[in-house]
C-alpha cells in the first residue's frame, strides 16, 4: 500500500493525547493537536481584557496540556526542539484542518457519546481514504463505527497506545468487522518501523489483551496478599525486578497509572465479561474501595499506596498500612529465597529457584502463577488466537521481561497444571490436549528461529518477525567462541556478534578478552563484527569493584595493565581490518560509551542513555574516552571560530558527567556523529539493522583507518582557560576541592599537557596522558571513598 504518514492530527490533549502528539513529533511527523475551547475565562484572562473568542483563550486548554507534557520527567520527546513540529488549535476553529492530515487519532474522554460527536465533526472535513483511529482503552471499537460512512468504517480501527507512549512499547491494533485488512497491515507495520512499537493485533474484547491480563494479575495479587497476610512493601519486593518486572512492581504501578483507572478497568471487565471464569477476582476489595473513596488515587493526587513527605532527613516515602489506613515508614522486606535468588543473573533460572522455594515467598509465587496460568489459558481464543500475542502485549505494555506463557514454559507446563488444579482452579482444555499430543512446551527454537504452538492447527508456526529480528538467545547453536562472560555468535552472511552477560553488563577482563578474541576471529573468518547484548542495559561501564580492589591494595602495576588493556581494546575496535559496529541500548555509561566512541559506526536504540560518567567516581575516562573527545574537538577547529570552543564543549560534557536522555540527544553531546551513526526506533530490530550496516560497509570496500598523529592540542592556552573556569566554579561552591582536582587533571589531558603552544600530537600521546591521570586519581583517598560508595549503595558520594 502506497500510504505515507507525514502529518497526524491528534484530537484531545489530555495526558495521553499530548504525549501521543509528542511521540509523533519525536519521530519527525508534523502534528496538529486540538482540544475543546474553554467555556469560562480565568481571572488572569479577565484582567487582560480577553474574551472567549480570543485565540489565546480558545487554545488555552490545549496549550497548557502540551506545556505540561513537555515539562514531564521523563520527557515525552527525544529532543526538546521537536516541539516546533506540533501546532495547536481548538475543535471550534480548527477541526476543518483535519482535511489536510494523513492520520486522525481521537484521544478524547472515555465516553462513547462524546467520541461519536467528535467523529460526526470529523466526517464533515475528513478526506476519503484518511486513516481514523481511536485510542480508547475500554470502549468497544465497533460501537464507535456505528452510524459512520462506509469509507470511515473501512479506514477506522482502534490504536491503543500505552502511557507513556515514548517509553512503553506496546501498540494494540484493534480492527472492527468493517476495517479493511490492508489498513490493519499498514498500521501493524508503521507502528513497528516508524514508531518503534511492538504492535499486537487484538480482538475487540473488554480491555483488549494487556489490560485484561495485567489488571487480572494485579487484582489476583491483591487477593493472594490478603489471604497470605502480606503487606504492600512485601508484595512490591516479591513482584518487582527479582521476577523480571519493573521496579514499580504492583502497588507503585497502581500509583503511577492511577488507582481510579485500575478500578475502572477491573469494574469494566467484571461488568462486561459475564462468562469470565475468574470474574470474582475483579471484584474490588474493601481496602481498594476505601482508597478510592479517600481520593488517594496515586501520583495524580499526591498520595496513594505510597506518599512522599518532607522530613528532617529530606524526602521520605511512606507506605499505606491497609489495616489501619495510615501511612508509616517503609518496611524492609527480607525473604531468604529472594535474597539468594538476587545472586542469580539468569532470569529463567532465578524464576525456577523462587517458584521452588519452600518459604513464604515460594508459596506466594506458586499461588500467583497458578492463578496467572489458569487465567491466560482460558483467554485463548477469547482475547487472542495466538499465545505469542499475550506474551508480546505483557512484555511491551507492562514491562515484563518474560511473558506469561514463556514463564509457564520455564516452570514446566505439566507442573503448572498440577499447581493450578491443587489451588482448585481450572486449565483450558486445549492445554491438556497439547500435552496429550506429546507437545511439552508453548515455544520451541530450531535452527536459530523461534516457533509457537498454534492452538487451532495443533502445530508449531514460525513467530512473526522471526525473519526480521535477530534474537541472540535463539542462536545458541551458532556460538563460535565463548568464555564465562561472553558468547560470539555467527548471525549469518559473514557477520558475528559478541554478547556478554555480567552484572549490569559491566566490562572487566573477561569482556575485554571477548572483544579481542571476537576481532581476531572476525578478521580471520568473517566480514564484520557487532558488539551488542540483550541485557536490560548495554553496559553500566567498567568493573568498579576491580578498580577499587587494585587501588585500595595499591596494586598500581595491575591497575596500569588493566587500563592499558582497555585502551588497547578500544583502539583495536577503531583500527581492526574489518568494520565494527557497536549497538547500544538503555544505560551505556563509561566504558560502554568509550566502546561507542571507537566504533566504525554506532547503531543505537532510540532509548539509549549514553555518557562518560567517570568524574562522579573520582576518575576521568581512561579507556580512550578522554583522548577521543580531544580528537573530535581537534577535528571541529575551524577558521573564524575560537579554537577553544569545541574543546570547551567536549570538556564540559565529561566534566559534568552528562548522559544523553535518548540516542537523539547523544548527537547533541557529540557522542554520536551526525550523518554517520544511526538510530533504530524499534529495539527488537537493533541487531538486524546493525548487520545491514555492516554488510553495506563491507560491500563498499571497507579499508582499515590509519592511526591519527595529527590531533591538534592547544596546550597552555586551553589549559589556562579551563583552569580559570574550574577555579571560578570552586570559588562559587558549585564543586568540591576533589571535583576541582579531577577536572584539572581532565583539562590537562584534553589540552595535551603543559605545552607552550598549539601542537599536533598522536593518539598514543593522549592515551598516555589519560592513563597517567587516571592512575594518579585512583590513588586519592576521596576517589576511593567514591568508588566504595558506588559499590555499596550504587551511588557516588559528593566529597
Amino acid at each position: 500500500m502506497k500510504r505515507h504518514i507525514n502529518k497526524v492530527a491528534v484530537l484531545g490533549s489530555g495526558v495521553m493525547g499530548s504525549r501521543i502528539a509528542a511521540h509523533f513529533a519525536g519521530v519527525g511527523v508534523q502534528v496538529l493537536l486540538l482540544d475543546i475551547a474553554p467555556k469560562e475565562l480565568t481571572d488572569a484572562e479577565k484582567a487582560k481584557g480577553l474574551s472567549l473568542d480570543s485565540k489565546a483563550v480558545k487554545n488555552r486548554i490545549v496549550n497548557e496540556a502540551l506545556q505540561s507534557a513537555l515539562k514531564a520527567n521523563p520527557s515525552p520527546v527525544y529532543q526538546k526542539d521537536v516541539v516546533k513540529l506540533i501546532r495547536t488549535g481548538n475543535f471550534t476553529d480548527d477541526m476543518k484542518e483535519v482535511a489536510n492530515y494523513d492520520w486522525i487519532i481521537e484521544v478524547v474522554v472515555e465516553n462513547l457519546d462524546i467520541k461519536k460527536s467528535v467523529f460526526t465533526e470529523v466526517e464533515k472535513y475528513r478526506k476519503p481514504g484518511t486513516l481514523i483511529t481511536s485510542n480508547t482503552s475500554g470502549i468497544p471499537i465497533h460501537l464507535m463505527a456505528e452510524g459512520r460512512s462506509d469509507d470511515f468504517k473501512k479506514h477506522f480501527c482502534g490504536t491503543h497506545f500505552f502511557n507513556p507512549p515514548r517509553y512503553l512499547r506496546l501498540l494494540e491494533i484493534i480492527p472492527t468487522p468493517y476495517t479493511d485488512p490492508e489498513i490493519v497491515d499498514f498500521l501493524m507495520n508503521y507502528g513497528d518501523l516508524y514508531l518503534g512499537k511492538t504492535t499486537v493485533l487484538c480482538k475487540d474484547t473488554p480491555a483488549f489483551i494487556a489490560n485484561r491480563v495485567g489488571v487480572y494479575s494485579i487484582m489476583a495479587i491483591f487477593h493472594i496478599m490478603q489471604e497470605m497476610k502480606l503487606n504492600i512493601d512485601e508484595i512490591d519486593t516479591l513482584t518487582g525486578p527479582v521476577i523480571g518486572r519493573p521496579k514499580s512492581a504492583t502497588f507503585r504501578t497502581a500509583d503511577v497509572v492511577g488507582i481510579d483507572t485500575l478500578v475502572k478497568v477491573a469494574k469494566g471487565v467484571a461488568d462486561n465479561c459475564p462468562q469470565d471464569e475468574a470474574r470474582d477476582i475483579f471484584v474490588i476489595p474493601p481496602f481498594l474501595q476505601k482508597v478510592v473513596e479517600n481520593k488517594w488515587l496515586g501520583d495524580k493526587t499526591g498520595q496513594g499506596f505510597y506518599k512522599k513527605t518532607k522530613g528532617e532527613g529530606g524526602k521520605e516515602i511512606l507506605t499505606l498500612n491497609l489495616e489501619t489506613m495510615e501511612y508509616g515508614p517503609r518496611q524492609k522486606s527480607k525473604f531468604a529465597s529472594v535474597e539468594a535468588a538476587k545472586q542469580v543473573e539468569d532470569l529463567k533460572q532465578r524464576l525456577k529457584a523462587l517458584y521452588n522455594a519452600t518459604d513464604k515467598a515460594g508459596e506466594f509465587y506458586q499461588q500467583f502463577h497458578a492463578h496467572l496460568f489458569s487465567y491466560i489459558s482460558h483467554r485463548i481464543p477469547e482475547i487472542a488466537d495466538d499465545i505469542y500475542k499475550v506474551d508480546d502485549a505483557m512484555k511491551a505494555g507492562f514491562g515484563w521481561e518474560i511473558g506469561p506463557f514463556e514463564s509457564w514454559d520455564v516452570l514446566g507446563v505439566e507442573k503448572g497444571i498440577k499447581a493450578i488444579e491443587a489451588k482448585g482452579l481450572t486449565v483450558a482444555p486445549w492445554v491438556k490436549e497439547m500435552l496429550e499430543k506429546g507437545v511439552k512446551s508453548f515455544y520451541k527454537v530450531e535452527n536459530g528461529k523461534r516457533y509457537y504452538y498454534d492452538v487451532k492447527t495443533h502445530v508449531f508456526k514460525l513467530l512473526p518477525g522471526a525473519d526480521t529480528f535477530i534474537i541472540l538467545e535463539n542462536l545458541s547453536g551458532n556460538v563460535v567462541w565463548k568464555n564465562s562472560a561472553c558468547n560470539l555468535y555467527d548471525i549469518g552472511d559473514g557477520v558475528v556478534t559478541l554478547d556478554w552477560k555480567t552484572k549490569m553488563n559491566t566490562i572487566g577482563g573477561e569482556v575485554l578478552e571477548g572483544v579481542n578474541k571476537a576481532i581476531d576471529r572476525a578478521e580471520k573468518d568473517f566480514r564484520g563484527l557487532i558488539l551488542a547484548n540483550e541485557g536490560a542495559n548495554f553496559s553500566a561501564g567498567a568493573n568498579v569493584g576491580m578498580i577499587f580492589m587494585f587501588a585500595a591494595e595499591q596494586e598500581y602495576d595491575e591497575l596500569d595493565m588493566a587500563v592499558r588493556m582497555f585502551q588497547k581494546t578500544t583502539m583495536r575496535l577503531r583500527y581492526s581490518s574489518i568494520p565494527v559496529i557497536v549497538a547500544p541500548h538503555a544505560l551505556t555509561l563509561g566504558g560502554g560509551c568509550e566502546m561507542c566512541l571507537h566504533a566504525d559506526k554506532v547503531q543505537a536504540a532510540a532509548e539509549s542513555y549514553i555518557g562518560l560518567v567517570e568524574l562522579g567516581v573520582g576518575l576521568i575516562p581512561g579507556g580512550g574516552g578522554t583522548k577521543e573527545m580531544a580528537l573530535r574537538a581537534s577535528d571541529e577547529f575551524k577558521e573564524g571560530r575560537i579554537e577553544e570552543e569545541p574543546l570547551k564543549d567536549r570538556f564540559m560534557t565529561i566534566a559534568m558527567a552528562k548522559v544523553s536522555t535518548s540516542a537523539h540527544e547523544a548527537f547533541d553531546l557529540g557522542i554520536l556523529r551526525k550523518g554517520h551513526d544511526e538510530i533504530t526506533l524499534n529495539q527488537s530490530r537493533l541487531i538486524a539493522d546493525a548487520k545491514r550496516s555492516i554488510l553495506q560497509m563491507a560491500e563498499e570496500g571497507y579499508t582499515r583507518p590509519v592511526e591519527r598523529k595529527d590531533v591538534k592540542v592547544l596546550g597552555r592556552t586551553a589549559l589556562g582557560m579551563m583552569l580559570t573556569g574550574i577555579h571560578s566554579m570552586r570559588f562559587s561552591n558549585y564543586i568540591s576541592d576533589h571535583d576541582a582536582k579531577i577536572a584539572g587533571k581532565l583539562a590537562y589531558v584534553m589540552s595535551g599537557g603543559d605545552l607552550s603552544e598549539a601542537s599536533l600530537v598522536s593518539e598514543q600521546y593522549l592515551l598516555d596522558l589519560e592513563r597517567e591521570a587516571f592512575l594518579s586519581l585512583a590513588g586519592e583517598r576521596k576517589t576511593l571513598e567514591r568508588l566504595q560508595s558506588v559499590i555499596k549503595t550504587g551511588k557516588p558520594i559528593r566529597n
